[in-house]
């Protein structure tokens, strides 16, 4: 797993839940670990591994946790943070896009960029004013797009049968339902999805971690994509005929990856590593198995699917946006 331990992550984990092992200062004493505080390579590996395994139990330790996922932004070159908003399904509204403008305007945001998931980038906030811009987007009806987490990041959808001549099913509302199910979720790394209304695949479903083709007899459900560093095709989970077996297939998979795999690894290295074959047994070919790892999964949801931007905004974690002093300046003195 790292130097500090002789025990892999699978080992780790298979005790986090023999053991019920629910903090960090537990795993390290009973398993015996070389160093006493652990290291940036293990220590966010548990956090995550308790988080998964303990939902409603374990307390999310933030100090076990990289600066981006910390502070909810993504840091940049020039220590100035990027702001994401969440659009579901990659859709907004006028007051949306006027909030997003004036809290531009307000911040003195430099750059604004539309994103590959469908989402607007404000580039540039100061870090003293994350949680103000926060409060203004949440004024708005906004709440954290998770751009910077390990977990649940976009569902980029295409306009469906609503609108385009091809389309065969409304991809944009399942879209929308997908991500309004899963966002908040934190997994082993980021999860993108994509819901494509036609085979004609306009919403690059083909390289996502979870992509859904609608056909004229239903959904058809791909796993395992990347399109990175690595570049990988989707393969068939399998087809379904409804929304609703889709939505509970995808949450079972999710499930099936959040318990599983390696931190820091995607959906298509873990499925190399158990092989396709045994997530097809564990998801379509097993109702009962299914739908249990799809309740897991929403019970988790209903402690973690909570707006980090809103407690911030409210005064939480206050100290990691207080600006340093300035030692030149008190030197100086």
């Amino acid at each position: 797993m790292c130097k500090c331990t002789d025990l892999s992550h699978q080992d780790v984990r298979k005790f986090i839940r023999l053991k019920a092992l629910k903090s960090i200062p537990a795993i390290m004493q009973d398993l015996e670990w070389g160093s006493s505080g652990g290291c940036a390579a293990c220590r966010p590996a548990l956090n995550y591994y308790l988080v998964a395994e303990w939902p409603g139990e374990y307390v999310d330790d933030g100090q076990s946790r990289f600066i981006n996922e910390r502070v909810h932004a993504n840091i940049q070159k020039d220590g100035t943070y990027s702001v994401v908003p969440r659009m579901f399904g990659g859709m907004t509204t006028p007051d949306e896009l006027r909030a997003i403008a004036d809290a531009a305007d307000k911040y003195n945001v430099p750059s604004v960029h539309v994103t590959g998931g469908q989402r607007i980038d404000l580039l540039g906030v100061q870090k003293e004013d994350l949680p103000a811009m926060w409060a203004d987007l949440n004024a708005a009806g906004m709440v954290s797009g998770h751009a910077y987490a390990k977990g649940l990041r976009t569902v980029k959808t295409c306009v469906g049968k609503d609108h385009c001549r091809f389309g065969t099913q409304d991809s944009t509302g399942l879209g929308i339902k997908l991500e309004k199910a899963l966002w908040g979720a934190w997994s082993p790394h980021k999860f993108k999805l994509a819901v494509s209304g036609c085979p004609r695949n306009c919403a690059e479903a083909t390289c996502k971690d979870f992509g859904i083709i609608c056909v004229d007899s239903g959904y058809k459900l791909l796993v395992g994509g990347a399109a990175g560093m690595d570049l990988r095709e989707t393969e068939l989970l399998g087809t379904v005929e409804t929304e609703a077996d889709a939505l509970e297939h995808c949450a079972a998979f999710y499930q099936l990856y959040r318990e599983n795999a390696q931190y820091l690894h995607r959906p298509y290295k873990w499925i190399a590593e158990v092989g396709l074959d045994w997530v097809i047994e564990q998801i379509m070919d097993n109702a009962e198995n299914r739908a249990a790892l799809a309740d897991r999964f929403f019970f988790s949801q209903s402690f973690y699917q909570t707006d980090p931007w809103a407690e911030r905004a409210q005064g939480g974690e206050a100290h990691e946006f207080t600006p340093m002093a300035d030692l030149t300046q008190v030197a100086a003195e």
